[in-house]
């Protein structure tokens, strides 16, 4: 029975190990989606430090990798001394893992006060005639999230560029993608999107920080089954003679 059962625990640790090496892939993955994203609504959110979490997900995703190596080894081996490692170093990680996810908390938290704080600068500097890279971040969010203006079109006619236009009209990248005539005007308001942009924003920068906590909860469960596995394996071979004679091939006296 007691055979049984660390085959059983045997088993699934090396199944988890597996799992270890795809979940190190969707880490990273998520991790580099994290980054790429920001570096579209970077102008809006210009807090560096809401990266830390994506870092350290990255980081966590690559030592998986190193992690599953370990455990594969040890468990196909019966080495005590690996098994305790692997042990050792699940349990940094999953510390590293809870850490991320009150980072993740912490700054999401953060994104609306901060976009609020930015997105209005970013507006007042827009210059549609020779693009700088705030203008084109501008166009592109407008175009991505089908949002017009900060709260709605008619932020547009407090800016700058619309006062120097002098052509009561918004960019194009306000228009609608079923009117194809648009140019932006405002005697045409049912060819712009209705909707603002800052709340788009902040749902879409939230969106991604609950990205990076839910993948950092969901490999931390995996992660305490890992850890479960190993002790049982590690326990059992310590206290089950008929284990140790299995593996040294030995007999009963």
């Amino acid at each position: 029975m007691g055979q049984c059962g660390i085959t059983s625990s045997k088993t699934v640790l090396v199944f988890l190990n597996l799992i270890f090496w795809g979940a190190a892939g969707i880490l990273c993955y998520v991790g580099a989606y994290v980054f790429i994203t920001y570096d579209d609504y970077d102008h809006f959110f210009e807090d560096v430090y809401t990266l830390i979490p994506a870092v350290v997900i990255i980081a966590v995703g690559a030592l998986l990798f190193i992690i599953g190596l370990i455990g594969c080894c040890a468990t196909i081996r019966e080495s005590r001394c690996g098994l305790a490692t692997f042990v050792i170093i699940l349990l940094l990680v999953f510390v590293t893992e809870v850490v991320v996810v009150v980072l993740g908390y912490v700054y999401r938290a953060k994104v609306e006060d901060e976009v609020d704080r930015r997105i209005r600068k970013v507006y007042k500097t827009y210059n549609g005639t020779n693009p700088d890279a705030a203008s084109r971040a501008i166009d592109y969010v407008q175009r991505q999230l089908h949002c017009c203006g900060i709260h709605n079109y008619s932020d547009w006619e407090s800016t700058d560029w619309f006062k120097e236009t002098k052509n009561q009209s918004v960019p194009l990248s306000c228009c609608r993608e079923t009117a194809s005539s648009c140019n932006g005007s405002l005697a045409h308001p049912s060819d712009l999107y209705a909707e603002g942009c800052e709340a788009l924003v902040v749902k879409k920068l939230q969106e991604i920080m609950m990205h990076v906590i839910w993948a950092a909860l969901a490999f931390a469960a995996i992660q305490l089954l890992g850890m479960l596995c190993a002790c049982i394996v590690l326990c059992r071979r310590s206290r089950d003679p008929a284990y140790e004679l299995l593996i040294t091939g030995g007999t009963y006296a």
